[in-house]
């Protein structure tokens, strides 16, 4: 093993024999690499033992570990979760430096079609169909798929229900007796499966078995008894449940965020909100959910508001009001921190909701100019303890300012030179004991601006599309559908012939068409 220090080779001996995400660390605490392992004993130990077979940047990486710590999961699919969420988070040097053909992987599944598909994808869409995801190596993701689909039959591609198909012979795809209410229940199986609901799926596929053998159903016993089989085997190879390996006392920012905030319990959901509109038009409002600090995105909301306004305290007062309406709060339950993208403006507006409703949930924001944690004081349904004995007790790279009603708490005293939608939370030589914490903060605040921006920016799109073609005399619905039906869209309607619209339309309405749009370019 190559030198390390005293304390490193200690810790390296008691590496464990089980999948998970180990951190390499440098000398000042900084988190410069973050890796999965089928087998961290194997994995971590790697990187120690010889020197002679690393290009110049790996090298680099390893003369640079002071320390590396561990999180343990309960199998290699549960590690590529929480090394793609811990590289968002802590976008750590080697990271980008050591980045090879690896990219997110998320699967798709259409649930609201009569036969829904399953595929995979790297750019998720506001198109109504389930994501899960994302995971950080596409290839064990679709080995997996691969071996559930004997338990879970499914289509990859849209099906032909009028024959049989060699993937339906083998038993891949729903036979041609399976009516699409059956077929979708199967998928919704496969959906709890992948996010975590394996044990609860296995033992109902037990009680089933074990009903139809009773019942002398002794063929669909079998099929069960198969299905079982498969799903063992897949346990030995490659697992699911990005839900239930989190060990939320482990995760560091969050353990820092309960004592910052004098919290009773480690936060395990979190909501951050952010507003996105241009002029006040199209605004809109995102809701992305953190639980036990990973991005939760089938909880995901996005709210169009119902007044369209250049008032961003308005607009923030309406979505918190309408997240903590009666029926939302049944479906999705309390948060137990929310995190609001704003100012005093907007921390204000969404407290003052959040009392009308009679919602006591801890509620902090974060100021865009200065990247300021703000909490109004005795407002906020925080436990203002520890924030005020940071003001009279002072660490390095923290500071906590009382001022007109506000604790202003900064973090990252000293971080500069961020670029993108922050502007301090990381960069600088400061230490901080809340650097773990600032690094959740920040990924919350970027995934809830992302999100926000994203949503405004398919309405400023489909607007555009609409008022260009609605507002030619003679088109209305059906005609509008069948142009862009033939054409693709409406840059292929605008560079069509006349001749070319005649097919679809009348040769008046054509003319009208082509005039139009050429004058509006």
């Amino acid at each position: 093993m190559s030198s390390v220090n005293t304390a490193l080779e200690t810790k390296l001996k008691i590496l464990p024999a089980s999948p998970g995400v180990y951190f390499h660390k440098a000398e000042s605490g900084e988190i410069i690499y973050v890796g999965k392992a089928a087998v961290l004993k194997n994995r971590v130990r790697q990187y120690f033992q010889s020197k002679k077979d690393f290009d110049v940047k790996t090298l680099a990486l390893v003369n640079e570990i002071h320390d590396t710590d561990w999180v343990e999961t309960e199998s290699e699919i549960d590690a590529l979760f929480l090394e793609s969420e811990m590289v968002k988070r802590y976008k750590p040097r080697y990271n980008i430096l050591l980045r090879d053909d690896k990219s997110q992987t998320f699967v798709r599944i259409d649930i609201k079609a009569e036969w829904p598909t399953v595929s995979f994808t790297r750019n998720p869409a506001d198109d109504g169909a389930k994501y899960i995801g994302p995971f950080y190596n596409g290839y064990a993701v679709k080995k997996a798929l691969k071996y559930l689909r004997k338990v879970f039959p499914y289509y990859t591609r849209e099906p032909h229900r009028d024959r049989v198909s060699l993937e339906m012979q083998i038993g891949l795809e729903p036979g041609l007796d399976v009516i699409s209410m059956e077929y979708r229940a199967s998928l919704k199986k496969l959906i709890r499966y992948i996010e975590g609901g394996r044990v609860k799926i296995t033992n109902e596929l037990e009680r089933d078995m074990r009903r139809a053998a009773k019942n002398q159903e002794f063929e669909v016993a079998a099929g069960l008894r198969n299905k079982l089989s498969h799903l063992k085997e897949l346990q030995r190879r490659i697992m699911f449940g990005d839900k239930e390996f989190m060990d939320i006392s482990k995760d560091k920012a969050l353990a820092q965020l309960g004592e910052l905030l004098g919290m009773e319990h480690v936060p395990g959901r979190i909501e951050g909100y952010d507003i996105s509109h241009h002029g006040g038009q199209n605004v809109v409002a995102s809701m992305v959910v953190f639980t036990n600090g990973v991005s939760d995105r089938t909880s995901y909301r996005k709210f169009k508001m119902n007044r369209q306004r250049n008032d961003d305290t308005a607009n923030m007062a309406e979505t918190i009001t309408r997240r903590f309406a009666e029926r939302n709060v049944k479906a999705w339950g309390l948060p137990d921190l929310i995190l609001i993208d704003g100012g005093k403006g907007q921390l204000n507006a969404a407290i003052e909701a959040m009392d009308l409703a009679g919602i006591n949930v801890p509620v902090v924001s974060i100021a865009k100019r200065d990247e300021e944690l703000m909490v109004a004081k005795n407002r906020s349904h925080v436990n203002e303890v520890h924030l005020q004995r940071l003001m009279a007790e002072p660490v390095p790279g923290v500071s906590v300012l009382e001022s007109s009603g506000y604790y202003h708490v900064n973090l990252h005293v000293g971080r500069l030179n961020a670029g993108g939608h922050s502007r301090n939370l990381r960069g600088g030589d400061s230490i901080s004991p809340y650097d773990e914490l600032t690094k959740l903060f920040q990924r919350i605040r970027d995934e809830s601006h992302r999100f926000a921006v994203s949503y405004h920016t398919t309405l400023q799109r489909s607007g555009a599309t609409k008022s260009q073609l609605d507002d030619v005399p003679g088109i209305g619905p059906a005609t509008r559908k069948k142009l862009l039906r033939k054409f693709g869209s409406v840059r292929g309607v605008a560079n069509a012939s006349e001749a070319e619209l005649r097919e679809v339309v009348s040769a008046g309405l054509a003319a009208k068409i082509r005039a139009y749009l050429a004058t509006s370019e």
